[in-house]
């Protein structure tokens, strides 16, 4: 049973469904700063056997990783019989026609896939899709409100309305895109194009609501164009969104903003002074207007991108810093501060004091805080004040919390300090960890919730979109399966999203059980959240070698959500996320005589080439967990180059939150973390952050000789 279903789940796997002063509209500057990194009715169900998967530890009362079998048998509701093969293939033939783009083929598919009650609706809706998109075909308005009625409340009906309402919003036709109404599932695309057919209509439609709504999609541009002709957008919200753009080097994206400020003859400055700026700026005198004054401040901000920033920043302060106003030449220091913060300079804090009060984005606003952080000795009073001039929403994030705990810590203020460890001690997270071993407890584990019973189970079975996401994942097809899943969940309790986790877990899709139970608000069980699967055999593989393995499941958990096939965007494979010249390397070094490149994700192979890398990173930085991590993620020499930029020595928190790479950063917080309560659930006692962090000092870089 293990083996057919980790075969069928994990087929076709892909990571992609897993898994920053002052600005009002964060949503757009997280969106353009996120380009530095979730995962997230085969009815008449033939019998599930007795979960094998093994716990790695005594059993404990929160703290086992054994899964309890449902109690109190129930009738279970309306489960859907398993496909025929005929119906199986025949969905098989319309989704490569679709891939293919062979629409008559589809369409002649279409009737015969209805048989399948559960997934018959995929065909139709592909072909819908297809139909509604393509500009010379008459939109095919009575299939489209039959089908939406026909599936009313399942996740296709929902995404085939956010497609006709893309299409419709393109065509001109805003009568039709105010008629569908709001989508559930919806995303900027969408929303802008709502708003571009509530204006086009005669409603009201404010700056704020377009920049809160705006990403660089088709559809928000087309949004601004036409508020910017109508003087409802204009300089005042079209400044920061250019300079956030450009923070985040988005070049294409900016030009098409500036392109929206500048006349034809200053886009030609523009263009001049992005491709050389000190060289146009040689050119040019002291600006007279705003928009002058804009393209020289731009200038000068993107010589913080040159090789030698202290010869910039002092050509700037000779010629420069005299001819613009005080605020355009804070925020060009704070520009400065950023990019030198993001090569880990320990000047970038100078940088960073001269920028005053300039408003920044949210993500300038937080590596004004870690630049500090990294100084040798840490002006705390200063990291509080900083803070302080965050929203309200960033300094609520339980990171700034921590940070303004510490630092108020550090200035004597230790009630002030405690309310904010308490307010982030409840969080099952790296700094809700911290926050409780700051307040001098150890790290508690929630209390265990009732199991879930029989009549709890038998209800998620009958959920026919959880059915329906079972059946695609398996057949492989996990771009389907994950939002169909995902989709099912909305609405669901507590005790529901277990049952949920739970029915994840018997069919052995793993990375639904983790993110399904990471939903819950009060129930919370460890045993699904930090499932360990897999009979201990990734436990075995860690002590040959004496890893500890709560670090590799933590790893594991982080990596791949426990998806054996799992395949990322730069093409990492496997548990463990290997690349394929490291797999290489390390077979090789291994006298791996059988490795082949396709064996990659296998269990064994995998987990046997994982986890004898990991072990060679870690002897290479010193036994540091957190320098590996970061090393297994980016590349051991990262972790050398980072750790050598050091001015001394710091806590690995601090180094974990200052590493330049967000999806590094991020990744390192989350394996340490997932690491303590590993360590928890295997060993029954209590478990310390700290120590596995420990502190890291500065070395010279050195070579390293591992990829």
């Amino acid at each position: 049973m293990l083996m057919k279903h980790s075969q069928r789940y994990q087929k076709t796997g892909n990571l992609s469904g897993m898994g920053m002063g002052t600005l009002r509209h964060a949503g757009i500057w997280m969106a353009l700063s996120v380009g530095l990194v979730g995962c997230a009715g085969a009815g008449a169900e033939p019998p599930v056997p007795k979960p094998t998967i093994a716990a790695d530890a005594p059993a404990l009362v929160q703290n086992t990783l054994v899964p309890t079998v449902p109690v109190a048998a129930s009738k279970p509701g309306v489960v859907y019989p398993p496909p025929s093969p005929q119906a199986v293939q025949t969905l098989t033939q319309a989704r490569e026609a679709m891939q293919k783009k062979q629409w008559s083929l589809l369409a002649s598919l279409v009737p015969q896939a209805k048989a399948d009650p559960l997934l018959g609706q995929y065909a139709e809706y592909w072909l819908l899709r297809q139909q509604v998109q393509d500009p010379t075909v008459p939109v095919p308005t009575a299939q489209l409100q039959q089908f939406m009625a026909t599936n009313q409340d399942d996740y296709l009906a929902d995404r085939v309305k956010a497609d006709w309402i893309n299409a419709a919003a393109r065509a001109g036709d805003y009568a039709t895109v105010n008629r569908l109404g709001p989508v559930i599932n919806s995303n900027a695309q969408v929303d802008c194009s709502r708003l571009m057919a509530q204006h086009m209509t005669g409603q009201v439609v404010s700056a704020d609501q377009a920049m809160d709504a705006f990403q660089p999609a088709s559809a928000c541009w087309s949004l601004l164009n036409e508020l910017v002709d109508r003087n409802i957008v204009g300089w005042k919200q079209l400044e920061p969104l250019l300079r956030a753009t450009l923070e985040t080097n988005k070049t294409g994206n900016a030009q098409r903003i500036a392109a929206l400020m500048f006349s034809a003859g200053e886009m030609t400055s523009y263009a001049a002074l992005m491709k050389s700026p000190k060289a146009w700026l040689a050119k040019q005198s002291a600006p007279k207007t705003r928009e002058q004054t804009e393209l020289v401040t731009l200038a000068l901000s993107r010589l913080a991108r040159s090789d030698d920033r202290n010869d910039a920043a002092a050509y700037i302060e000779s010629t420069w810093a005299a001819s613009l106003p005080k605020a355009n030449m804070q925020w060009v220091w704070g520009q400065f501060g950023l990019v030198s913060a993001l090569n880990v300079e320990s000047q970038a804090i100078n940088w960073y004091r001269r920028s005053g009060n300039a408003p920044m984005t949210d993500y300038n606003h937080a590596w004004q805080v870690r630049s500090e952080l990294r100084q040798g000795k840490i002006d705390w009073a200063w990291v509080a004040k900083t803070i302080q001039k965050m929203s309200a929403a960033q300094q609520a994030e339980p990171v700034w919390v921590y940070w303004h705990g510490r630092a108020m810590a550090a200035q004597g203020r230790g009630e002030a300090a405690k309310k904010h460890f308490e307010s982030i001690a409840g969080e099952f997270d790296f700094y809700g960890q911290l926050a409780n071993e700051e307040l001098g407890r150890s790290i508690p584990m929630p209390p265990a919730p009732a199991p879930v019973t029989a009549a709890e189970l038998a209800q998620a079975r009958s959920n026919a979109g959880l059915q329906r996401a079972v059946r695609l994942f398996d057949l492989g097809w996990r771009p389907e399966a994950v939002p169909e899943w995902n989709f099912s969940l909305r609405g669901m309790n507590d005790r529901q999203l277990l049952a949920a986790a739970e029915m994840a877990r018997q069919e052995q899709i793993f990375d639904r059980v983790v993110n399904t139970s990471l939903k819950t608000k009060t129930e919370i069980d460890f045993r699904q959240r930090f499932i360990a699967p897999f009979e201990g055999r990734v436990t075995e593989k860690a002590k040959l070698i004496a890893l500890d393995p709560a670090w590799v499941y933590g790893l594991i958990r982080q990596e791949s959500r426990f998806i054996t096939d799992a395949r990322s965007h730069v093409g990492a494979s496997g548990l463990m996320q290997l690349m394929p010249a490291t797999a290489r390397w390390v077979a090789r070094k291994l006298g791996m005589k059988d490795f082949s490149p396709s064996s990659v994700n296998d269990f064994d192979t995998n987990t046997v080439l994982g986890t004898n890398y990991l072990s060679m990173v870690l002897g290479q930085l010193n036994g540091s967990q957190v320098l590996a991590t970061a090393g297994y993620n980016a590349g051991p020499g990262r972790s050398v180059q980072w750790r050598s930029k050091l001015s001394g020595p710091v806590e690995g928190a601090i180094f974990a939150e200052t590493i330049p790479f967000t999806e590094t950063r991020l990744y390192v917080k989350h394996v340490l973390s997932n690491a303590v309560y590993y360590d928890m659930l295997f060993s029954g006692q209590p478990q310390s952050l700290k120590k596995r962090l420990g502190t890291i000092s500065p070395e010279p870089a050195t070579r390293v000789a591992l990829p």
